[in-house]
């Protein structure tokens, strides 16, 4: 059966279930009485709470960036919902939660009574880092708590104290749902016990440290979105040959020629997409992303897109996070450090960055470079000019780019420099994560999001 009728059938599919609910997710975003819209306030919540979320993320110790993820999308996602009742119904970042996969019901508001948003995503946010960071350090919880009670009293001067705590109530009850709903995506068994398959081209445990393949069953875990991960697989990467004339011999020879030449300026690029643990992360590298986007947009948006655009970026870079890890898993293709040593010869390279313990392709970096930088073209417009600066703090000089697309592209291309990835698998990543997110779009939005969020964005 061709492509083209499977995805007929699971559009029909999807608009059917759509029918047979009745948008009741929509009912939960009517305004309350006398309460302001959310997009009546500043962002200033989600700012301070991503901010704690990335210092979070830089000091919690993981051996690769899937928890991370995982932190990211699942957080991002209550603090939307705990402030949807508070969007406007024909707001364009509004979507339905219909299509989240298997998502319980959340509490309605009560209509009579007021609310006060950021209060709801204050607490939302606030029990999602407590509950997603179980074993961070004392000094991180009291961080937390002292940024929820700061914000809180901070809040009184906005609202009454029966509205906050009403609104607190409801922002704690949503984030509640959200993160048990997270509990069950399947995460637990990402590493249960596996063995790789053997044979010539395959992956092998890596040096120096030779760690074993690390959640080989992430691939199978729970996508946040329904269909979002459909026709994102790639084609197969060439057949292993060690005939140097071959498609395969030239793709990796390609690894160890650009680390014997590299430039200066591709130095920088490899260093400054690093995002090591501990350290910033690649989850937190794009949160900070999203946090100087906000900044720079702090006059021309509120709450409400905001909160929209942290729950895209996160539910795309979950969801192509395992569309990737399914991929990589289906072929368990070795990575360059091994043919490089032992079939061209040369065994003691090693490349710039070091290798991590999972198979090479497609590159999960560069699937969630593609999957957050459509997501961000998708709410902020194509040729949106932007300046990263997270790693001033490091003496590092802040890198410009054209659009997010060609930010994507650069960091993708580190890992590439760095010698851990083929350019085709960083190619083929970046497809993936742009995939993912179009899927996203397509089925929330019915494709309709990109043209009304940019024509918004001056």
């Amino acid at each position: 059966m061709n492509k083209s009728i499977l995805s007929s059938r699971f559009l029909i599919c999807l608009l059917l279930i759509l029918l047979s609910t009745g948008l009741q997710s929509f009912e939960r975003s009517t305004p309350v009485v006398n309460s302001p819209y959310a997009s009546s306030y500043t962002f200033e919540v989600l700012n301070k709470w991503m901010e704690m979320q990335v210092k979070l993320m830089s000091t919690t110790i993981a051996n690769f960036n899937g928890p991370f993820v995982r932190v990211y999308a699942y957080t991002a996602l209550a603090a939307y919902e705990s402030i949807l009742p508070g969007i406007q119904k024909n707001s364009s970042h509004l979507f339905s939660t219909t299509f989240l996969n298997k998502l319980p019901a959340l509490p309605a508001i009560e209509s009579d009574k007021k609310y006060h948003w950021p209060s709801s995503a204050n607490a939302a946010l606030a029990y999602m880092n407590t509950a997603m960071f179980p074993i961070t350090s004392s000094s991180n919880r009291v961080a937390m708590d002292s940024l929820e009670i700061q914000l809180k009293k901070q809040f009184s001067k906005d609202a009454d104290a029966a509205t906050i705590e009403r609104s607190s109530n409801y922002g704690k009850l949503v984030a509640q749902i959200i993160f048990e709903w997270a509990e069950t995506d399947g995460y637990r068994h990402a590493s249960d016990p596996y063995i790789p398959p053997g044979g010539k081209g395959k992956w092998v445990p890596t040096p120096p440290n030779f760690v074993k393949a690390s959640t080989p069953y992430w691939g199978g875990l729970r996508t946040m979105v329904i269909g979002s991960i459909e026709n994102t697989q790639p084609s197969p990467p060439p057949s292993y040959s060690e005939d140097t004339a071959s498609t395969f011999y030239k793709m990796i020879k390609e690894v160890y020629d650009v680390d014997q030449s590299m430039t200066p300026q591709q130095k920088d690029i490899v260093l400054f997409w690093r995002d090591i643990n501990p350290g910033m992360t690649a989850p937190g590298h794009w949160m900070n992303i999203l946090r100087q986007v906000l900044e720079k947009e702090k006059k021309k948006i509120g709450l409400d897109k905001a909160a929209f655009a942290y729950a895209l970026t996160g539910m795309a870079l979950n969801d192509s996070w395992i569309s990737c890890w399914k991929t990589r898993y289906e072929y368990n293709l070795l990575r360059p450090i091994t043919f490089i040593r032992n079939v061209m010869g040369r065994t003691d390279w090693l490349p710039m960055l070091s290798t991590p313990p999972h198979p090479e392709y497609t590159s999960g970096f560069a699937a969630m470079a593609g999957a957050v930088c459509e997501s961000l073209t998708i709410v902020f417009g194509t040729n949106y000019k932007i300046t990263d600066h997270s790693y001033d703090h490091l003496g590092m000089n802040a890198r410009s780019y054209q659009s997010f697309y060609a930010m994507a592209e650069e960091a993708g291309n580190s890992k590439f420099y760095g010698g851990i990835h083929y350019k085709l698998s960083v190619d083929e990543g970046l497809k993936q994560g742009k995939a993912v997110a179009k899927n996203i779009e397509g089925i929330l939005f019915n494709g309709a999001a990109r043209s009304k969020l940019s024509a918004k964005t001056p």
